[in-house]
């Protein structure tokens, strides 16, 4: 039986996942998967957008929001196999999926070695390739400043890099908000993400195989995953449509969601051919 409704909790792979779960019955399923070290709420506004004519669910990877971190080392192989641990819990054979950011990794690895449990795949301010040398020691060292420093001084360095200057003005409930998911993450869930996101492996050499729909969106001045990488995965792969999204930095659908969930929809719609 079907729960809706916000922070319900299912049991995957030894952990209770805290999942929101919104629209219709029977119909094509929408999930999105947030980024580091946000949470589930990032994506009210298009759950709101779609819950009228499908079913959608955005969920609290391990360690963040209102998922338990567990014993394990993380991963993005293990975030992928909770996903899937997920769905099946959720009795959900395929969906469209969406992730921004460490949710675009995420999403990337899923539909390269389980290709046949989607149906269309969103990539919002994301890449394809692995960490730098230098992007691997710029983690570490992050890792060391939340040990010695705390939370909140990660909140305060990564907001600026996050939101486009203007966002600033525009956005400030927004830049609240993404502020309180950062501090409210634990210090064991941000060193082990840390770790997951250096260790990572590039799924570049893998876009040209995926068979789906593809649409990759990302902010104008997105200074995280800048134009130029989605551009480059845009060119890697056949199905793709390319969307930039104005006056929006690395957090696009919070700092645009009207140009965001006006291609967001397009795309859903026209995969579902809906009206």
């Amino acid at each position: 039986m079907r729960q809706t409704g916000n922070n319900i909790n299912i049991t995957v792979n030894k952990i209770s996942v805290s999942y929101n779960d919104e629209g219709l019955n029977e119909a094509p399923v929408i999930i999105f998967i947030h980024g580091f070290p946000l949470n589930k709420s990032m994506w009210n506004k298009q759950v709101k957008a779609l819950k009228d004519n499908y079913r959608v669910i955005a969920y609290d990877i391990r360690g963040h929001g209102k998922t338990e971190v567990g014993t394990l080392a993380f991963s993005i192989d293990l975030f992928v196999k909770d996903l899937l641990g997920f769905m099946d819990a959720l009795k959900i054979e395929k969906t469209i999926i969406c992730g921004l950011s460490m949710g675009g990794y995420i999403a990337l690895n899923a539909i390269e070695n389980h290709p046949e449990r989607f149906t269309g795949l969103i990539l919002s301010d994301t890449n394809c390739t692995a960490d730098t040398a230098e992007a691997k020691e710029k983690r570490m060292n992050t890792i060391e400043s939340v040990k010695e420093n705390g939370v909140e001084k990660l909140a305060n360095d990564l907001l600026p890099n996050l939101f486009a200057p203007e966002s600033f003005k525009t956005s400030s409930e927004e830049i609240v908000a993404v502020k309180e998911m950062i501090v409210n993450t634990s210090k064991e869930s941000l060193y082990k993400s840390l770790n997951a996101l250096a260790n990572r492996k590039e799924t570049c050499s893998k876009l040209a195989e995926i068979k789906v729909p593809v649409l990759i969106l990302v902010g104008k001045e997105d200074k995280i995953t800048p134009p130029e990488a989605a551009k480059a995965m845009h060119e890697k792969i056949d199905i793709a449509l390319l969307s930039i999204i104005d006056q929006a930095g690395h957090l696009s659908n919070l700092e645009n969601p009207e140009g965001f969930n006006s291609q967001l929809k397009k795309f859903v719609d026209t995969i579902y051919q809906q009206k």
